[in-house]
């Protein structure tokens, strides 16, 4: 005859409790108690202080979404110069009279300029998310930073050494 054991389920807090009943360490515990002490996470990044609530990474991609408005007004006039020279010196004068720094500020005003420019503004964020979604090469901007800091910090290194020594010998 086969025996098999099996708990009713209102035995299984026994094996895993609910919650930690006293301040005794329970070993098999899931998840660490937490404590009022701030916890230091223990990684292979670096920490970089002065950014406040954002990352590095954060202000980046906040610079690069500047810089996709910006290519796509810059497609957009393209293709408005060749099919709608009347929309084109629009965008035109109201580029002249806007800044490109703060791409979704430019927009937002461009929204609410005119019924016209608010197709022109509609078009210049379809434009900016399909370029970002589809055409800007990520990998390749990944490879070109790296490069370009490697060839950077090589560069530098070798004008001070070759001023540094020129230095010394004299």
């Amino acid at each position: 005859m086969e025996f098999s054991a099996t708990l009713p389920l209102s035995q299984l807090p026994y094996v895993y409790p609910e919650t930690p009943r006293s301040n005794k360490v329970y070993p098999f515990w899931p998840c660490k108690r937490r404590s009022s002490q701030p916890t230091r996470l223990h990684c292979n990044k670096m920490y970089v202080p002065g950014f406040g609530e954002a990352s590095p990474e954060a202000k980046a991609a906040k610079n690069l979404h500047n810089f996709f408005t910006y290519v796509a007004v810059k497609i957009v006039a393209a293709q408005l110069e060749s099919y709608n020279p009347e929309a084109y010196e629009e965008l035109i004068e109201f580029l002249g009279r806007h800044s490109l720094n703060d791409g979704d500020k430019f927009c937002a005003t461009m929204f609410r300029e005119s019924s016209r420019h608010k197709n022109l503004a509609l078009r210049i964020m379809e434009v900016r998310s399909a370029y970002c979604k589809n055409d800007f090469e990520w990998d390749n901007l990944k490879r070109l930073a790296l490069k370009m800091v490697t060839e950077s910090n090589t560069r530098l290194m070798t004008e001070y050494v070759l001023e540094t020594s020129i230095e010394s010998e004299k």
